[in-house]
């Protein structure tokens, strides 16, 4: 029996508990898998709770993956050039080990034929989705990335931390309501919330005509899984580019954490299928 759950607040929209419960599932396991809600100023509290409780490990969710970062023992090296955690482990000392499965997420659901060695990749926001991206799309090999942002002041963080990982990879930063042409990239990424259902979810977070330039083997990538299919999604595949989810980075980054907790691994289609119905309920 594997105690386990996730932290973050809110949590009213999350349906992890649905994926990891199928995951478990699959693999034979019995799981308690609790959503405890946790806003930001409770985090110490909760983190006495889950070591008092036995839980063997979690999940973490915004507002938490920074904060969860300086309260763990150990970091693996996605955590470490990432700047957050969202799965920790809690060994038999009620020691936390902290991962980053978004990365291993994010890449995974990259199919195999694309090719971004050497090309341009653009990044739509600049918060902790655009940073798993970024290391993601390094290991793809792109050779520079393209920051669009509402508040570029504010994005200089990112942008000289970026830098500092990957001095191979030129960085570009621009405001994102003055785009200019998109054409050069061969992926683009969207890592804002726009588009997400309660969320600006019948906008996108470029223009039509910004879509119209693209190139035909361009890919749009978008993090938002609540809709399956986003507008931004909907509008690209109109016009023949290549999509992607953010479900199945959703999935697969859930698929590493399991493997994590247990050195087993899951079923990535009863995941997806119980991702499904739980955005149905």
């Amino acid at each position: 029996m594997y105690k386990l759950g996730i932290i973050g607040y809110p949590l009213g929209h999350s349906i992890s508990a649905a994926i990891q419960k199928a995951g478990l599932n699959s693999i034979g396991e019995d799981v308690v898998y609790d959503v405890m809600e946790t806003p930001a100023e409770n985090l110490i509290d909760r983190i006495k709770y889950i070591k008092s409780n036995d839980y063997q490990g979690f999940n973490v969710t915004i507002p938490l993956k920074v904060p969860m970062s300086l309260f763990v023992n150990d970091i693996d090296d996605y955590a470490n050039v990432a700047g957050c955690v969202n799965t920790i482990k809690v060994n038999e000392n009620k020691e936390f080990f902290g991962y980053n499965t978004d990365i291993y997420g994010f890449k995974k659901a990259i199919p195999l034929d694309i090719d971004l060695k050497g090309k341009n990749a653009s990044i739509l926001g600049t918060g902790g989705a655009a940073r798993a991206a970024v290391v993601g799309l390094s290991e793809k090999g792109v050779s520079s990335i393209d920051f669009y942002t509402r508040n570029i002041i504010n994005s200089h963080n990112t942008l000289n931390y970026v830098r500092a990982q990957f001095p191979k990879i030129t960085f570009n930063v621009y405001q994102i309501q003055s785009i200019r042409s998109l054409a050069g990239s061969a992926i683009i990424v969207n890592a804002t919330p726009i588009g997400m259902r309660g969320y600006m979810a019948d906008q996108m977070p470029l223009e039509p005509y910004d879509l119209d330039k693209l190139s035909p083997d361009t890919v749009v990538y978008d993090i938002v899984y609540n809709p399956v299919k986003t507008i931004l999604l909907k509008e690209a595949e109109k016009r023949g580019l290549k999509i992607i989810g953010g479900l199945d980075m959703l999935i697969y980054q859930a698929e590493r954490a399991i493997q994590i907790w247990t050195g087993k691994n899951p079923d990535t289609k009863l995941m997806k299928i119980a991702a499904l119905e739980a955005l149905q309920a």
